[in-house]
C-alpha cells in the first residue's frame, strides 16, 4: 500500500509518494489543478503501481480548493483522507529546520496518513453542502448591508449630525424613503413640507405626517452640519441606500430557498428555544452528519466554543478562553442564538443568571449558554427527540430518558 501525500493550492498541487516504511518513492512533483493535471497524477502513480486500490491519498481541507481533486478521485474509487490542517502543522513542529515548501508540506502529509493519527473531514451530501452555500452567502451579504450601514451614518454624521435620533430605527421604512429622495439641511429644506408629510405618511402607514415634517425641517434649519463635500457625499449616501435595498431583496430570496430546502430534513432543530428556520438550517449545514461527532465534547470542539488549556509544570491556567480554532459560521450561528433564547427561554435564561451569580462576566455568561445550548443541539439531533426544557438542565439525561418511553412506545404498538 502506497500513501500519496499532496498539498492543495489554487492552481497547481504537489504530490509526494511514500511506502508504508516512510520512504519516498522518488521526488515529489506538481501537477496542476485541471483534467490535464489529474491525468498526469493518474500517470505517474500507475508508473508505480497500475491498480489505484493499491493508493492512499491525503489531503489537507484548504478552502475549497481540495473538493475537485477529492471528488474526481473518489469517482475513481480512490480512498482519500482529508485531514485538518493544524494536524500536518502539529508534526512539521517535530522538525528542527523551519521549512515550508509545497515539496516538504506533501511529504509532511503523507506522514500524518501513515502515522494514522489524524481526524478526517468528511464532505456532505450535496443538498448539505446546497444548503451551506447558501446559509454562507447569506452571512455575506448580512455582512455588506452592515457595512453599508456604517458607512453612511458616518457620512451623516457629517452632512446632517442632528438626522441620527429623530427616527427610532435610521434604517426604518420612514427613515430610508427620506434619506433616498433628500439627505442634507438643504434638500430636506428644499423637498418642502407637504412633500415630505406625504413621503412620510405613505412609508409609515399613517403613523407620521405634516407634523413630523415640520420637525424634520426644523431640525435641518438649525443643522450645525460641515459644508465640506455636502453634495458628494448626498451622492454617495443615495446610492449606498439603493445598493442596501438591492442586498436586502437579495437576501429575502436567500432565505426563501434556505426555509425551503431546511423542510426537507424534517430536523427538530427548530424546536430549540432561539434557533428558527433560517438558523437552524446554518447550524445544520455547518455540523453536517451529527454521526461523525462521538460525543458533545467533539462537536464544541468542532465549533471552538472549547475552552483552550493552559498548563506548564505545577502551572495551571484558570481564566482560559475560548479556544475559536473550529467554525467560526457555527460559532456565529451559537452566539445568536444564545441571545434569543436568553431573553425569551425561562430555562436558558436561569442558566445564564446562574453564571452571572457565580461572577461570571456578561460574555463569559454567554459562552456558557453557548455551550449549552450546543449540547442540546446535539442531543437533539444524535437521538431524534424533541425538545424539552429538562435539556436545559442535562441534556445526557434527559436524552436516555427519550429514548427508553420511545423504546416503550414501539413495544406498545
Amino acid at each position: 500500500m502506497y500513501i500519496v501525500g499532496i498539498d492543495i493550492a489554487k492552481k497547481s498541487h504537489q504530490a509526494a509518494i511514500m511506502k508504508p516504511d516512510g520512504t519516498l518513492v522518488g521526488r515529489s512533483f506538481r501537477f496542476t489543478n485541471t483534467k490535464q493535471g489529474f491525468e498526469f497524477l493518474m500517470d505517474k502513480l500507475a508508473a508505480v503501481d497500475s491498480n489505484l486500490e493499491n493508493f492512499e491519498f491525503g489531503m489537507e481541507a484548504t478552502g475549497h480548493y481540495w473538493l475537485n481533486l477529492y471528488t474526481w478521485l473518489a469517482d475513481n474509487h480512490a480512498t482519500v483522507h482529508v485531514i485538518n490542517p493544524l494536524q500536518s502543522d502539529a508534526l512539521r513542529n517535530l522538525y528542527i529546520r523551519k521549512t515550508k515548501t509545497d515539496s516538504v508540506d506533501a511529504k509532511i502529509i503523507a506522514q500524518v496518513i501513515r502515522i494514522g493519527q489524524y481526524s478526517e473531514t468528511k464532505l456532505a451530501d450535496d443538498r448539505m453542502l446546497m444548503m451551506r452555500d447558501l446559509c454562507r452567502q447569506r452571512f455575506f451579504l448580512v455582512d455588506m448591508v452592515a457595512n453599508l450601514k456604517r458607512k453612511i451614518i458616518v457620512m451623516m454624521d457629517r452632512i446632517f449630525p442632528e438626522y441620527q435620533g429623530f427616527f427610532s430605527d435610521t434604517f426604518g421604512k420612514s427613515s430610508t424613503a427620506i434619506l433616498k429622495h433628500c439627505t442634507t439641511p438643504e434638500e430636506i429644506t428644499l423637498f418642502g413640507e407637504d412633500n415630505l408629510a406625504q413621503l412620510l405618511q405613505v412609508a409609515s402607514n399613517g403613523k407620521f405626517g405634516l407634523k413630523k415634517a415640520q420637525e424634520l425641517i426644523s431640525l435641518a434649519r438649525n443643522s450645525f452640519a460641515a459644508r465640506l463635500s455636502s453634495k458628494t457625499l448626498s451622492l454617495l449616501v443615495k446610492q449606498m441606500m439603493d445598493q442596501m435595498e438591492l442586498l436586502q431583496n437579495q437576501i429575502g430570496i436567500l432565505e426563501k430557498h434556505i426555509s425551503s430546502h431546511f423542510k426537507s430534513f424534517g430536523t427538530k432543530i427548530t424546536q430549540i428555544p432561539g434557533i428558527g428556520p433560517v438558523l437552524g438550517a446554518s447550524i445544520l449545514s455547518e455540523i453536517g452528519d451529527i454521526s461523525r461527532f462521538a460525543n458533545p465534547k467533539k462537536l464544541c470542539a468542532y465549533a471552538g466554543i472549547d475552552p483552550s488549556v493552559k498548563q506548564s509544570g505545577q502551572f495551571l491556567g484558570n481564566e482560559n478562553h475560548m479556544s475559536k480554532r473550529g467554525s467560526g459560521y457555527l460559532r456565529r450561528c451559537l452566539w445568536m442564538a444564545s441571545f434569543v433564547s436568553v431573553n425569551h427561554c425561562r430555562e436558558i435564561t436561569i442558566v445564564y443568571k446562574s453564571q452571572v451569580s457565580k461572577g461570571k462576566t456578561h460574555f463569559q455568561s454567554m459562552g456558557f449558554v453557548c455551550h449549552k445550548l450546543l449540547n442540546i443541539i446535539y442531543t437533539v439531533l444524535k437521538n431524534d427527540i424533541d425538545y424539552s426544557p429538562m435539556l436545559c438542565i442535562n441534556p445526557a439525561i434527559t436524552a436516555r430518558t427519550s429514548r427508553r418511553i420511545a423504546r416503550a412506545a414501539l413495544k406498545a404498538r
